[in-house]
């Protein structure tokens, strides 16, 4: 391989801003801001919106905020009383 045209790889920690999950990866991206980690050691922290432990598919749990589609709405508004 060709030295210095690759990114830097290391252990990020990366915290899910929703639910307060926090897990240890290896990655290429990194960040300013640090935690200390489990093993006493600080790395990167990276924060994410959306991870395992918040995602649906993964949760099991469906956000419905807009349950009613099209057809329905028509339906209420229209359809046979």
């Amino acid at each position: 391989m060709k030295k210095n045209i690759h990114p830097n790889y290391g252990p990020v920690v990366f915290l899910d801003t929703t639910t307060g999950y926090q897990f240890l990866s290896g990655s290429t991206k990194s960040s300013k801001e640090t935690i200390k980690w489990e093993d006493g050691n600080e790395y990167p922290l990276i924060r994410v919106e959306i991870s395992s432990d918040s995602h649906p598919f993964y949760t099991g749990r469906q956000k419905f905020t807009a349950a009613d589609g099209r057809v329905d709405r028509f339906n209420k508004k229209y359809g046979l009383k």
